[in-house]
């Protein structure tokens, strides 16, 4: 029977074909990272208001908290904008307490320029400021403070995109004035519809709590799980053609050599002619290309990988 040809070096198919999916679950990991990521961006003032390019880019929020604590000597501006043309934004403080030379400009557009929507100082209470909505799709802030204040001062600002009644609404709707808002914002602990409706005890956030195990979301759990025992059989498979390799190339040769030293004796009695003539010919070595393999080839194979 002839043996198969030889292949040379190479991963063998195992490898690769584990390769491959493990490539596939990072990925999907990755887009379900990517996707659970979107439902609140944390922002504070003191990082949005360094002095960078990213200040004057417009961030595309569908919701966002924005905390300050006593920052001094600040003048700046930051622009957020919705997903959507048909989105506006609704915004109000969670907590308020401003410094009396301290400014919070609300423009309802993308500049801080013209007439402003609200000014908050050290006179506001979130009460007294309830809920503002925006007719653009485009929110600017400008915070400005003085070079005093107290660990007390500042402010926690929610932002929410979200959609008229009036339009189709897919996702989830408050309670009291219908305004629809994106499903990620459900059950988060942020008040984003202005009556508390997105975070009520209600089914839909004791089902959101179930999904979870130890704090960990089933998803990316089960994901995890499988990308490390994907691993494991990857490690399995890499040190089982390391020990192939390994004995092969400790001196155990292969069937078809070990046949052809047995015949050695045999050879070369056969090159002896009958009046002691040597016969015409490599009788050890025939002509022609090897079938099989070799211990050489084998060695090789080992030493690329």
């Amino acid at each position: 029977m002839r043996p198969p040809p030889d292949r040379g070096p190479g991963p063998p198919p195992g490898l690769t074909v584990l390769s491959t999916i493990v490539a596939v679950l990072l990925t999907a990991t990755l887009l379900t990272d990517g996707a659970l990521a979107e439902k609140n961006k944390f922002f504070e003032m003191q990082t949005i208001c360094k002095t960078h390019f990213l200040q004057q880019v417009y961030r595309k929020i569908e919701g966002a908290v924005l905390d300050s604590q006593n920052e001094r000597n600040l003048d700046c501006v930051t622009t957020f904008q919705t997903h959507s043309i048909l989105q506006r934004f609704m915004i109000h403080f969670d907590r308020l307490q401003l410094d009396c030379n301290d400014h919070l400009f609300i423009f309802d557009g993308a500049h801080a320029v013209g007439q402003h929507k609200a000014d908050i100082t050290c006179s506001s209470t979130k009460q007294s400021v309830g809920v503002i909505f925006t007719r653009t799709n485009f929110v600017t802030l400008k915070y400005v403070t003085d070079s005093w204040g107290t660990r007390v001062n500042g402010f926690r600002l929610i932002i929410t995109a979200f959609k008229d009644p009036f339009h189709n609404c897919r996702e989830f709707k408050c309670q009291t004035m219908s305004q629809c808002i994106s499903n990620d914002l459900v059950c988060d602990n942020i008040n984003h519809c202005p009556d508390g409706t997105d975070e009520a005890t209600t089914p839909t956030c004791q089902g959101a709590s179930s999904l979870t195990l130890l704090g960990i979301n089933i998803t990316i759990l089960v994901v995890s799980s499988l990308i490390v025992v994907s691993i494991l059989g990857v490690c399995v498979i890499v040190l089982t053609v390391y020990c192939i390799c390994y004995r092969t190339s400790s001196g155990s040769l292969p069937p078809s050599r070990h046949s052809g030293t047995l015949h050695d004796t045999s050879n070369n009695f056969q090159m002896i002619g009958v009046n002691g003539i040597g016969r015409s010919g490599n009788w050890q070595h025939p002509a022609g290309q090897q079938l099989g393999y070799s211990s050489a080839r084998v060695r090789l194979y080992c030493q690329a990988k």
